[in-house]
């Protein structure tokens, strides 16, 4: 990590916007959950730390602290809402529940001007509360530079670059958020605007290909941004010595295997090989109902072919993948406290006796940044504005066992919804839109006869990077044509409906 700034997460549905707003400056941040050791957060030379909210009160059995070394480390440190309460709590101040607790907007009265943290600000601001928990004494050296009606709300002690807030700067409800976070950033820590996409290019190269030396590699390629994005950045670093491999898993969407193939080929100009593996993948699958066990099966089965490949035109040493940070982020747990929400084939689901080592230089990179790299790269937008398609594809669209049946039914209504979705203008200007196939039949009239037939349900989300999505809201008309298409076109379908839930509290994916 060069020139940076640590997030300690202790479960803040607000961690990754934080993580977001810093990165918007041009500076690179990561989470880590809030137990790191303070050497390990050492060793990553950041120029700053932030300690996220929480659900959790300082005062609860188990309730979540960091180290005390993490305040004597010698860099800046912000603490906001739990962790402002922390702050406190562990530097020898006293926090009581809230006389009054404060969720939602508030005013911010400023009670001095000489706060670098808040310079620059009107003497009152709207700002974002979330805590039942309230400081009621100040520890030594700290002192109050900004209070709520009801709250200490703004605390410093800046001899020891140690500052603290109550309330959220990186949510869009306090509009000075921004400005507090660049005066901690760049006026406090010191940090230089210098992660871009055209340096983070230059240092992946170079880290990739002093890892790799003279040896070859694989690379895991789909056609989507992510993937090609990866096998740009590494054929820039060996070269020649990296082959990709484009693998039907039988769980594309329709003609996706023969139409995706050629592109790859001829507008990323890369050594591509198609491998047609669909029926060891269904025959894995059959049977399986449980999406995190499709995940796993998916995910194996995909590094057993690429050792295959790699031992067919071998020697060959490393895998490339295209993993992002919220896959990381979902898989593995990295934020502290917060539970594991699903495996992502390409994290959770590998086995733990692969011979092959992974290389994945986008791990640290949320979807939209890794599309301005892509730019950066030149690659074309016909594949930088491809919409988002899980590796484990269409299996963990089908809810309950993957059929061939429920494949051809599940291809037809994608294929339908898409062919709508780009005639209305509207593939680029949402985030996903997708069809599945529901583990349940309803009665229907088709005909003057009765039907008993599938549902599909329709899923279109709008967001920037698919930690937090909204529905989007279609057109009627073009719902009623969406309808009328697929149950009229795909048999073994005669229901429709439409998915209007937001993440959280539901995924994007329904498994």
């Amino acid at each position: 990590m060069h020139n940076g700034i640590v997030i300690l997460d202790f479960g803040s549905q607000y961690t990754q916007l934080i993580a977001r707003r810093i990165r918007e400056q041009n500076v690179f941040s990561a989470i880590v959950p809030f137990h790191t050791p303070a050497d390990e957060i050492r060793g990553m030379t950041p120029r700053g730390l932030i300690l996220s909210g929480g659900p959790s009160s300082v005062f609860e059995q188990g309730a979540p602290r960091c180290s005390p070394e993490v305040f004597r480390l010698g860099v800046p440190v912000l603490g906001l809402c739990y962790g402002l309460q922390l702050m406190a709590h562990e530097l020898g101040g006293r926090v009581r529940p809230a006389t009054r607790r404060e969720y939602g907007r508030a005013q911010l009265d400023i009670v001095t001007a000489e706060s670098a943290l808040l310079a620059g600000l009107p003497p009152a601001i709207p700002v974002w509360n979330s805590h039942g928990d309230e400081v009621q004494e100040l520890p030594q050296g700290f002192r109050t530079v900004g209070r709520t009606a009801n709250a200490v709300a703004a605390i410093e002690d800046a001899s020891r670059g140690l500052y603290a807030l109550q309330f959220h700067p990186e949510v869009h409800h306090t509009p000075d958020g921004p400005r507090i976070l660049r005066n901690f950033v760049f006026d406090i820590c010191k940090a230089c605007a210098d992660w871009t996409p055209a340096s983070f290019i230059t240092e992946t190269v170079k880290r990739v290909g002093e890892r790799v030396g003279d040896g070859h590699a694989v690379c895991a390629l789909s056609g989507g941004v992510d993937s090609s994005v990866a096998a740009t950045l590494v054929d820039q670093a060996i070269g020649a010595r990296l082959t990709c491999i484009f693998v039907d898993n039988g769980v594309l969407r329709k003609d996706e295997f023969k139409s995706i193939l050629p592109l790859l080929r001829e507008q990323l100009k890369l050594n591509v090989i198609g491998v047609e593996a669909s029926a060891r993948f269904l025959a894995k699958l059959a049977g399986v109902t449980d999406p995190e066990q499709k995940r796993r099966i998916i995910g194996n089965e995909f590094i057993r072919v690429f050792e295959e490949e790699a031992r067919r035109r071998g020697p060959i040493e490393y895998l490339v993948q295209g993993t992002l940070y919220p896959d990381v982020i979902e898989s593995v747990a990295v934020k502290g406290p917060s539970a594991t929400i699903k495996s992502h084939h390409n994290v959770g689901g590998l086995p733990a006796d692969m011979n092959l080592e992974l290389i994945e230089p986008l791990r640290d990179l949320f979807k939209d940044e890794v599309r301005r790299v892509g730019r950066e790269l030149g690659l074309p937008e016909r594949i930088l504005k491809r919409q988002p398609f899980p590796g484990p594809g269409l299996a963990i669209r089908i809810l309950g066992e993957v059929t061939a049946e429920r494949l051809e039914i599940l291809r037809e209504a994608d294929a339908v919804l898409l062919d709508e979705i780009r005639r209305e203008g509207l593939y680029d200007k949402v985030w996903q839109s997708f069809a599945l196939l529901l583990p349940i039949r309803s009665v229907g009239v088709m005909g003057d006869q009765r039907t008993y037939a599938y549902t599909i349900a329709i899923r279109c989300v709008t967001s920037e990077d698919g930690m937090t999505a909204d529905w989007a809201p279609l057109p009627h008309e073009l719902l009623g044509r969406l309808s009328n298409r697929i149950v009229n076109e795909v048999r073994g379908v005669n229901r429709v409906v439409y998915d209007i839930s937001s993440k959280p509290p539901s995924t994007i994916e329904w498994e």
